[in-house]
């Protein structure tokens, strides 16, 4: 099938129109005609090649929810017409422990194939993501949206930012009387505070940006720390249960490892461009853990769908077109967004 897209053609210039080849669904592939699909930094990062892996054209968009259009023939799961979503992986090995474990993202073999710039096993070349006018992908790696939610371009960014934040959260195991931290309320950041507080966990956002504060309320926020004030900073030393990182930039990760308890964790979702150095002793005393979190695998995504809808939890975003979508690049670079810009599909029409 031919493809409206928009694509990256190198690393300095901007996405434009483009044409692509989608497979014929096979038996067990599902047709999605998307709707929305959110723009990740991680996007940004791979269209400009800061990752240095970056095949091109490049397609990007992994935060894809549409309408299923067609199914193969020995599909289950799913039937035309439904609304389905697509994150930020379509194959694994599904044969190694973490596989068969349900935790696709960590494959074992490196077989993992991400939604764009990954091996595309049928057509050769690359695979190429959701800034288009739909997907093609085994049912095993697509995602059921309830008919909940009211909301759906808020949803789409929760298969990343979502997922990325909910995943850590739900395997340290955060609930009530256990007080929680979230570092920086951006795109990641700003679910992190909404997660923790349906958790039940007393939830206190650090921010470098005291303006913030009365949104972090409004999200969830119990309390809002401006990180830059040290005497703010010591009054909360050996105090938190865990602390849930979302902080890309260059940053000091000891300041937040002197606030948590004894055999407190935490948890790195933010990807910094270089190392962050860690003094011995924070860990050491007393017993600390510093850990990291990638996305989580497809049954943790569709339960974290699943509580979202029940509970009417969605992402905060400013819809736009895809004719737009530098502008919203450089507006993510100044972080001008609250807090994740979502490309209404329907204007690749145009």
């Amino acid at each position: 099938m031919s493809t409206k897209a928009y694509a990256a053609r190198a690393a300095d210039s901007p996405l434009s129109p483009f044409s692509l080849s989608r497979r014929d669904p096979l038996p067990n592939d599902v047709l999605i005609d998307i709707l929305y699909c959110g723009v990740c930094h991680s996007d940004l990062h791979q269209v400009r090649n800061e990752w240095h892996n970056t095949v091109y054209p490049c397609v990007p968009g992994h935060e894809i929810l549409g309408r299923v259009s067609k199914v193969g023939k020995d599909v289950k799961k799913f039937k035309e017409g439904d609304l389905a979503a697509v994150g930020c992986m379509v194959d694994s090995c599904r044969t190694c422990p973490s596989c068969k474990a349900g935790l696709e993202q960590f494959c074992e073999t490196g077989g993992t194939v991400f939604t764009y710039n990954g091996p595309d096993k049928h057509l050769g070349g690359v695979t190429f993501g959701g800034y288009s006018e739909n997907v093609v992908v085994d049912e095993a790696f697509a995602l059921k949206v309830s008919d909940k939610v009211k909301d759906l371009a808020a949803a789409a960014p929760l298969l990343c930012a979502g997922i990325t934040t909910y995943s850590p959260l739900k395997h340290w195991k955060v609930g009530p009387g256990q007080t929680v931290g979230i570092v920086g309320l951006g795109g990641l950041g700003h679910m992190g505070v909404k997660f923790a507080h349906a958790f039940g966990a007393h939830v206190v956002l650090f921010t470098t940006s005291p303006g913030k504060a009365e949104d972090a309320k409004r999200l969830g926020a119990d309390e809002v720390v401006v990180s830059k004030d040290p005497d703010a900073m010591a009054a909360r030393a050996r105090s938190f249960d865990f602390i849930l990182d979302c902080v890309s930039a260059q940053h000091d990760v000891n300041a937040y490892l002197n606030l948590l308890k004894l055999d407190g964790t935490l948890t790195l979702v933010g990807a910094p461009e270089n190392p962050l150095p860690v003094a011995a002793f924070n860990l050491i005393l007393p017993r600390r853990n510093f850990a990291g979190s990638a996305i989580g695998g497809i049954p943790e995504t569709q339960e974290m769908l699943d509580f979202c809808a029940e509970r009417g939890i969605g992402c905060d975003v400013e819809l736009i077109n895809i004719q737009d979508v530098e502008t919203a690049y450089d507006r993510l670079l100044k972080s001008d967004v609250r807090y994740r810009f979502v490309i209404d599909m329907a204007s690749l029409k145009n």
